[in-house]
This record gives structure tokens, C-alpha cells and sequence, in this order.
């Protein structure tokens, strides 16, 4: 039974609400699937900082996958596992295979390694086009082929030699009329007539090909073995050989073998389409990253390309979310924050409650099916209202997250002061770190009307941490904010033992914009804000709500 897959995934930039509720929320999918027709498969949209790693690392969890992009790709649609062939096949064998399997395009492989392609096409023009009477040499074509083309037997010599010099021609004339048009190492295909038979062996044939399935005389045999002489017996008239001979040679001779289309398994659907649509033939073959061969796919497969399945958590904006969310299909939205602006195709669950962290909500829907939490899932679920309500102190913090956290950390056998703390000094050992890195450890882009803002934030219980990843982060503020393409930016260092947090502001109006948020008098480029500690609750609010009053 084929099992479909549905992606659960945080934002980008991910904290560690965003893994572990995407962990803990597969685990609970795929426990209330009894059919198991469906595949949760937690996954993250960036790099895990350094509190997520310790908290899964406590709890022995294995991180998610990273996925950066969730447009449709080749994996995503039906690879049609069409067995690759050898270059030295018949065309007829070939066309015989194409046949069987119900396709027009053969992928010839060697050591899994894609050599070329042959198609219907190319068989085709091998029948229409005109060939001197010496092509089968040129092509090198195996005995074997020959035999097997004729359904013949070989009498005389091995099928594993090559027909490499000479023509071919068909001896309809007397003996003596023969002599003067067989030239050495030719193939001659005749009829029963000893007289024939001799006179191509004598002039040094290199095979015959008696036709009609008629007897070859012991002498006739063994003077052939003597001159070095290959005699097949076929079961059809003379004309018929001279119609079906030309079809025993190699595939290698006609095959295409330069500047082929090849996809990977990670190409996406969008790019490959217009690909696609510059090429005549239909069959595209797909390799792996090593370049190992696949199968194929033509553009029929793409009309029934699905999207991606996915679940949002921790998250509902569309510039917060993974990149191609726009091209999948949400099916749920489990998330603590305020509306966003992700469009959906068709209706979706969707589950937003004013909490301190999505976790809470994942440990409701857990009680709320009835299913007992597994302990691991209890640390992770505890670790991440720990984490987003800053051990309870921050304004979004609610009495039913707290409640949440505590019933979690009995299960997870945690003491929650003592645990807090280690998980909190886990995650700002920020020593060593390049600005770019800590700026991007946490960051979010917000929009309203015209306006588009960054936040980032970084927690420490140390002041002078925070002041040393100040003097990084303030002389790289412009160019972020260019490279981010955003209006304005901020940045929180947030001192979780004071709960107080200094904002550093660069772009055009950032200044002004907290200065008519927070009532301050003088335009700086950095602010103290006193009990304020939540980016979400206290800042982004208050910053949205002066952009509407000065408009």
C-alpha cells in the first residue's frame, strides 16, 4: 500500500517551539492514524541553534530533516523505473522490449550509468533511411544479434564474434555469375544450393546465412570451419532475411549519446516544465546525485503532479514560512501568533490560540485525544514553553502554559527551575559566533500596508555577552537590512534576569518608529526597553500600532 507523505514544519530560522512542536505534533499524527496511509514526517526550514540542539540531544531526539524549498519535485511524481538496456542489443530486441513495456524511449545503461537513448523515432528512421549494403560492419554487430534476429542457428563458428568487414549481399545467381561480385569477408545470405554454398566459401565469405531452414552438408561445414567461415541457418526465404537482417544491428550505432536532458530526483517541477517543452521526444531519464541511473519521466507525468503536503506550526505568515509555500498544500496550521497572510487552495484545520507557545497547544491536543505523552515528547514539549515564555516571565506567558510546562516536566522527570536554567545557558554560549550567525539565529520579518520590518532577538542571562554581540551586530545593521530587503530593521538583546531588553534600530524611520511607539522624546539608534521582553506581545504590537497612527 502506497503511503502518503505530509511534511510538519516550523519557520524559518527555527527556535525551539518550532522543532519540537513539529516533532511532537507528527508523533501525534501518526498515532491517531490507525490505517497508517499517511507518513507525518516532522522536518525544519533552517539551521537548529544551539538550545534546540541541547534540549534534543537531552531527550534523545533526533533533529529533523532540513528541506529549504517545498515546491513540487521529480521525487514527488510517479518515476516510471523503465529497465536500462546494453548498447550492443538488436534494434529489433530493442523494439521488441519497447514494446513489452509499453514505452517509447529505451535508456541504455552501463554499470547503472546512463550511456544514451534510443527511441521509437530513431528505430523508425533506421527502417526508412537508406544504408549501403556495408552498414552492418560499420555498426560492429555481434553475431549473437544476427541469430537471434533471424531466429537462426548457429552452425558454424561462435555468436560472441563480431560481423566487422565486408557486405552484405543476397547470391540469387549462378555460382559461376557469383564469383564476381563476393569479395572476401563478406556476408552472402542464399538458398539451399551446395553449388552456392562452396563458391561463397571458397571466395572467402566471412559467413553465410542459408535461408528456408535447409540442411548445410558435413562438407559444407567443415570446409567453413577450415576458411574461417560463420554459417547460421535461418528458417525464412531469402527475402525475408535480406528484410529483417539489417534489424540485428547494435542500438549503439543508432542511439542518441550527446548533450542528453537529464533530471535529478531534486529538480523542481516548475524549472524541468519549460525544459521539457523545448525538447521533441517525451522521455526524460532521472539520475541520482551520483549520476547513477533511475527511471524515466515524460510530460505526461507532470499533469498529475501533487503538491507537497504540509502542516505549519509555530508560524501562519508566508514570508516567515519555508520557501515555496505558495506552490504546497497546507493542510493544518497549529500556531500562537497573530493572523499572517498564507493564502490556501481549499479550507484547512486551523488552530490558533493566544498562549505563550505552540507547545501548550500540541499538550491540549494530545489530552484532548485521549493519549498518554511518551517522556521524550514530554521534555521536548516542557523544553519549548520553557523556552518561548522565557521560564514563565514573559508578558505572553498564560496561567494555562505554566500549568502545561509543569504537568510536562512530571512526566519528562525534570525539575523545572534547574532544567530551565541549564537549557537557557545552553543556548547563549554565544562565543565564537560570526555576526551573521547570531543575527540570523532568530529573526522575523513582519509587513503591514507598506511597510516591511525585521526583528531578531537574542536571550542571555549574562549583560556583558550581550554587549559584546552589540559591538558585532551594530556596524552590520545597514547591510543586513539591504540584504534582507526590508524598510526597517530591529534587534532585541533581551537580558532575561533584569527582563529587559536594549533595541537596536537601522533603516529609514526605524528611530522615529520607536520613539512614537514607546514615548521616547529623542530619535537613537538604540533603546532601552524596561520589562519588555517577548518580540511578539510587547514589540511587534506597539511597532504596528505606530505605523497605523502615522499613516
Amino acid at each position: 500500500m502506497k503511503r502518503n507523505v505530509t511534511l510538519v514544519i516550523g519557520h524559518k530560522n527555527p527556535d525551539t517551539d518550532s522543532i519540537c512542536s513539529a516533532i511532537a505534533y507528527a508523533r501525534l499524527k501518526n498515532r491517531l492514524n490507525q490505517d497508517k496511509s499517511e507518513v507525518y514526517m516532522p522536518m525544519r526550514a533552517g539551521h537548529i541553534n544551539e538550545e534546540t540542539q541541547f534540549v534534543l540531544k537531552r531527550f534523545g531526539v533526533h533533529a529533523p530533516s532540513l528541506i529549504s524549498d517545498v515546491r513540487t519535485q521529480v521525487r514527488d511524481i510517479e518515476i516510471r523505473e523503465t529497465e536500462g538496456v546494453d548498447s550492443g542489443i538488436s534494434i529489433k530486441k530493442a523494439w521488441t522490449l519497447m514494446n513489452e513495456a509499453g514505452v517509447v524511449t529505451l535508456p541504455i545503461t552501463k554499470d547503472n550509468k546512463l550511456e544514451g537513448l534510443i527511441t521509437i523515432t530513431d528505430i523508425a528512421m533506421s527502417y526508412m533511411d537508406s544504408y549501403d549494403s556495408a552498414i552492418l560492419s560499420r555498426a560492429r554487430t555481434c553475431y549473437r544479434n544476427i541469430v537471434e534476429t533471424l531466429d537462426g542457428t548457429m552452425i558454424v563458428g561462435s555468436e560472441d564474434e563480431y560481423f566487422e568487414r565486408g557486405k552484405v549481399l543476397v547470391a540469387a545467381a549462378n555460382p559461376d555469375l557469383m564469383e564476381d561480385y563476393i569479395e572476401k569477408d563478406d556476408l552472402v545470405i542464399l538458398g539451399n544450393r551446395y553449388e552456392s554454398q562452396l563458391c561463397a566459401i571458397e571466395m572467402d565469405a566471412g559467413a553465410i546465412v542459408v535461408c528456408e531452414g535447409a540442411k548445410v552438408s558435413k562438407t559444407i561445414q567443415k570446409l567453413a570451419a577450415e576458411k574461417h567461415c560463420t554459417v547460421i541457418c535461418a528458417p525464412h526465404d531469402t527475402f525475408t532475411v535480406a528484410r529483417l537482417i539489417n534489424q540485428s544491428m547494435p542500438i549503439r550505432f543508432f542511439m542518441r549519446h550527446d548533450n542528453l536532458v537529464t533530471f535529478q530526483r531534486n529538480s523542481y517541477i516548475d524549472e524541468i516544465r519549460s525544459i521539457m517543452a523545448k525538447k521533441r521526444h517525451r522521455d526524460f531519464p532521472v539520475l541520482d546525485k551520483r549520476g547513477n541511473y533511475i527511471g524515466m519521466i515524460s510530460r505526461r507525468n507532470l499533469l498529475g503532479a501533487g503538491r507537497k503536503k504540509i502542516i505549519m506550526v509555530d508560524h501562519n505568515e508566508a514570508r516567515q514560512a519555508v520557501d515555496g509555500i505558495l506552490d504546497a498544500e497546507i493542510l493544518e496550521i497549529i500556531d500562537h501568533h497573530r493572523l499572517g497572510t498564507v493564502e490556501t487552495i481549499s479550507p484547512v484545520f486551523f488552530r490558533n490560540q493566544p498562549l505563550g507557545c505552540t507547545a501548550t497547544i500540541i499538550y491540549q491536543m494530545y489530552r484532548e485525544a485521549g493519549l498518554d505523552i511518551e517522556p521524550d515528547i514530554a521534555g521536548l514539549l516542557c523544553s519549548a514553553i520553557l523556552s518561548d515564555t522565557l521560564m514563565y516571565r514573559s508578558p505572553t506567558c498564560t496561567p494555562v502554559d505554566e500549568e502545561a510546562a509543569e504537568a510536562l516536566a512530571k512526566i519528562a522527570g525534570i525539575e523545572v527551575q534547574k532544567y530551565g536554567l541549564e537549557m537557557f545557558r545552553a543556548g547563549s554560549q554565544l562565543q565564537g559566533k560570526s555576526a551573521e550567525e547570531i543575527f540570523h539565529q532568530d529573526f522575523k520579518t513582519f509587513s503591514m500596508n507598506d511597510a516591511t520590518f525585521g526583528v531578531g532577538q537574542i536571550s542571555s542571562m549574562d549583560q556583558n555577552e550581550l554587549d559584546e554581540i552589540r559591538k558585532k551586530i551594530v556596524p552590520m545593521m545597514e547591510s543586513f537590512c539591504e540584504e534582507e530587503h526590508v524598510n526597517m530593521l530591529f534587534f532585541m538583546l533581551t537580558n532575561m534576569i533584569t527582563s529587559s531588553t536594549d533595541l537596536l534600530c537601522c533603516g529609514d524611520g526605524a528611530s522615529q518608529l520607536v520613539c512614537n511607539a514607546f514615548g521616547f522624546e529623542e530619535e537613537m539608534d538604540a533603546y532601552r526597553l524596561e520589562n519588555v521582553v517577548s518580540r511578539k506581545k510587547q514589540l511587534i504590537p506597539e511597532l504596528m500600532m505606530a505605523v497605523q497612527m502615522d499613516e
